[in-house]
């Protein structure tokens, strides 16, 4: 699923966490959780490029 699908649904922690910590190599397993929960796919304990461009140049135009 794209990230603009299961953003809406993330939880709010998980949502600064990775804002705060943009391009992690590795992302912390609550935060992993959240992602999964809300919709999304991770490999490799971290999210793609792509999401983490969206996470940088829009996500808070979606909260």
């Amino acid at each position: 699923m794209e990230i603009h699908l299961w953003w809406l649904e993330l939880d709010l922690p998980a949502k600064e966490w990775l804002r705060e910590n943009l391009e992690a190599e590795a992302v912390p397993e609550h935060v992993l959780a959240a992602v999964r929960a809300a919709g999304g796919e991770v490999a490799n304990g971290t999210l793609t490029g792509r999401e983490w461009n969206f996470i940088e140049t829009q996500s808070e135009f979606v909260d």
